[in-house]
């Protein structure tokens, strides 16, 4: 009978402890900052999830797309990567530089025709083009930011192409 009370005392208190460590996780996660909304980010990545889908172009897409003149084609890697090979005519603009003003800078409409790519479009120049995970694809980062600010007529370059062989222009100092 003492071994059953230990035991059931036992689990009592344990139940106890997780009870109060759930509160505690869910009393840290409620600190206020009216600069971070999660939860809007995830309304924004689940309600643009098709429309991205459905915006991604293939190699001969895009390139037709970037001959257009009302097209501003975006690259959001670093600017040390820009510098090194991006698509030719691209607008460097680095996603950590992503605010309001700077992007109004840019794209000063917020229905302009918008062409992205990333680290992960490309193989072949790992300098330049070092891949993410691809949960961690920068163009999905860069959508979903310019969907969140206000930017309603996004593409994206679709494909891993080799850079020996894509015919996408390029240009930067690993490339002269």
């Amino acid at each position: 009978m003492r071994i059953l009370f230990i035991l059931l005392l036992s689990f009592s208190v344990s139940g106890t402890l997780i009870a109060k460590e759930k509160t505690i996780i869910k009393t840290k996660n409620k600190i206020p900052n009216r600069l971070i909304d999660y939860k809007t980010f995830q309304n924004t990545v689940n309600s643009s999830s098709e429309e991205r889908e459905a915006k991604r172009l293939t190699e001969e897409e895009f390139l037709r797309m970037i001959e257009k003149e009302d097209v501003i084609l975006l690259d959001a890697r670093s600017e040390s990567r820009y510098k090194l090979r991006h698509i030719r005519g691209a607008i460097s603009l680095p996603f950590t530089e992503f605010t309001k003003e700077s992007l109004a800078q840019v794209i000063p409409k917020l229905d302009s025709k918008i062409l992205i790519y990333c680290n992960n479009n490309f193989m072949g120049s790992p300098q330049a083009f070092a891949a993410k995970a691809p949960a961690a694809s920068l163009n999905l980062s860069t959508f979903v930011s310019l969907k969140a600010y206000g930017y309603t007529n996004i593409y994206e370059l679709g494909p891993l192409l080799d850079i020996q062989t894509t015919k996408l222009p390029f240009e930067g100092s690993e490339v002269e």
